[in-house]
C-alpha cells in the first residue's frame, strides 16, 4: 500500500488535483447513492487511461472521509480542508492506496500487484476508522493485480467488511475476473471532449506555446494525461509526419522514412518514439474503422479490415519490445512504416 512523497508537479497528481473535468455523471451516481443511503461497497472507475479516473478516485476518497459534506454535486473539498491535506500528503489513517510495490529482494518496482499486498489491503479494511467513519482503499489501477491477488481481492468483495469503501481504478475493466466486475458497482467515464483537453492544458501547462497545446489536445483522444506528455514533445511536428506518412499510402517514400527514423532514433527522443508510435496505431485504428463501415477512404480501401486489425496488433507489440528490450528505433520505425504497404505485416528490428 503506497504513500508517495509528493511528487514535483503535485497540481498533476490526482491525490492533490483540486480540479476534475468532465465526469458529472459518475460524481451525481455517486453522490445520489451516498445520500439514498444504498452506497456500495465496491466500485468500479473504468475508462481509457489519463482521462481522471483516478483523480475521480481521490476526490470520492476525500469527500467519503470527511464524511459526505453538503458542498455542491462536484465532491469538491478545499485545498485548505485537513482532509484533502492529509491524502495529498499520503498520511490519512483511513485511506490505503493500493500500488505496485517495490520488490524487497531485488530493489525494483514489480510489474503487477501480488497477493500479499491484497492481503495487506484486506487487515486495513477490518480496522476500525481512526478519524472518520470509513475505511477507504484505492486500488490504481487493478489492472496490475496478477491472478492470485485478483483472487484475495474477490474474497474481500464477497465478504466486505462494515464501513468500509472500495475504488477499484480500471484502464481495461475486461481484464478484471468476471467475479469482481460483477460485484462492483460501475462508473465508465468516457474520454474528454478536445475543448476540455484544451482547456486543461492551458491551465496545467501555461508555458507550452499555444500551436502546440493545440496539436496535443486535437490528438490525445480525450486523454489530459496524453495531451500533457504530448506537448511536451513536439506534438504539432509529430503529427505533422504522421500526416505526411498516411497522405502517401498506399506508397511510403523510403527517403522521408529514413529521415523520420533518423530523427526518433537520436539520444532523448525516447518519448518522441513512443508518442509517434502511439499516433501511428491511432492512425492505423482510424483505417480499421473505416474499412469495418465501409466509409469513403482512400487509405482504409487500400487493404481488408483483418489485415488492418493486424497491423495494429503488431505495432503496438514491436513499440512494447523496442522500449523493454531496447531495440533500435531507427529499424523499428522503418520496420512500422513498411508494415503500411498493403500485404506487409511489420519485422522485428
Amino acid at each position: 500500500m503506497a504513500k508517495a512523497p509528493p511528487p514535483t508537479e503535485p497540481e498533476l497528481s490526482p491525490r492533490h488535483a483540486e480540479t476534475l473535468v468532465g465526469h458529472d455523471a459518475a460524481l451525481a451516481a455517486f453522490r445520489h447513492a451516498w445520500t439514498s443511503g444504498r452506497l456500495h461497497h465496491a466500485w468500479l472507475i473504468g475508462g481509457p487511461s489519463g482521462i481522471g479516473k483516478a483523480t475521480l478516485a481521490f476526490r470520492i476518497a476525500r469527500w467519503v472521509l470527511a464524511g459526505g459534506p453538503e458542498t455542491d454535486a462536484s465532491l469538491a473539498l478545499s485545498a485548505s480542508h485537513s482532509v484533502f491535506r492529509k491524502v495529498a500528503l499520503g498520511s490519512h489513517p483511513d485511506l490505503a492506496v493500493l500500488e505496485r510495490s517495490e520488490n524487497t529482494k531485488t530493489g525494483r518496482m514489480r510489474t503487477e500487484i501480488v497477493v500479499d499486498d491484497v492481503r495487506a489491503l484486506s487487515s486495513f479494511l477490518r480496522l476500525t476508522p481512526a478519524e472518520s467513519d470509513w475505511r477507504v482503499a484505492i486500488i490504481d489501477p487493478a489492472d496490475d493485480l496478477n491472478r492470485e491477488a485478483g483472487n484475495a481481492l474477490l474474497k474481500i468483495l464477497e465478504e466486505p467488511p462494515p464501513r468500509a469503501l472500495l475504488l477499484l481504478v480500471a484502464h481495461a475493466p475486461g481484464r478484471l475476473l468476471p467475479t469482481i466486475r460483477s460485484r462492483c458497482r460501475r462508473l465508465m467515464l468516457t474520454p474528454l471532449a478536445e475543448a476540455e483537453v484544451a482547456s486543461l492544458l492551458a491551465t496545467l501547462a501555461p508555458e507550452v506555446a499555444l500551436a502546440e497545446r493545440r496539436a496535443a489536445a486535437a490528438i490525445a483522444r480525450g486523454s489530459i494525461g496524453r495531451a500533457l506528455t504530448m506537448a511536451g514533445e513536439g506534438a504539432s511536428a509529430l503529427k505533422q509526419a504522421l500526416d505526411e506518412v498516411m497522405g502517401r499510402l498506399p506508397e511510403v517514400d523510403p527517403v522521408a522514412a529514413h529521415t523520420l527514423a533518423d530523427s526518433l532514433s537520436r539520444p532523448g527522443t525516447e518519448e518522441n518514439f513512443a508518442l509517434f508510435m502511439d499516433l501511428l496505431r491511432d492512425a492505423v485504428a482510424a483505417c480499421a474503422r473505416a474499412a469495418a463501415t465501409g466509409a469513403p477512404d482512400r487509405v482504409a480501401a487500400s487493404r481488408p479490415l483483418e489485415e488492418w486489425g493486424a497491423v495494429w496488433e503488431n505495432l503496438g507489440r514491436l513499440a512494447r519490445m523496442t522500449a523493454g528490450l531496447t531495440l533500435d528505433r531507427k529499424q523499428a520505425v522503418l520496420s512500422a512504416l513498411s508494415a503500411l504497404r498493403p500485404g506487409a505485416v511489420p519485422d522485428m528490428p
